[in-house]
């Protein structure tokens, strides 16, 4: 391996995601300002993350459904009311 090419910051890191209190801890080089305890105990530097994998819909298969019957029945009244007041 060559020397001197890798970063020198790079350490553990805990990530508390702020939806839902999951905290994960993974090598990063992420700059950081606070440190935080564990669940094993240890503190480590914080990163805070507003969506990650445990509360993303796409990973957690709680996706929302949108209310498409609704939406169309919606715009063809407004549609049939456009042409109403054009005649």
């Amino acid at each position: 391996m060559k020397k001197d090419i890798h970063p020198a910051n790079y350490r553990p890191v805990l990530f508390v995601d702020n939806s839902n209190k999951v905290e994960f801890v993974i090598s990063s080089t992420v700059q950081t300002t606070e440190t935080m305890k564990a669940k094993d105990g240890k503190e480590y530097p914080v990163y805070r993350l507003e969506i990650s994998s445990s509360s993303h819909p796409f990973y957690t298969g709680t996706e929302k459904s949108l209310d498409t019957a609704g939406r169309v029945e919606k715009f063809k009244a407004k549609q049939a009311k456009a042409k109403a007041t054009k005649k």
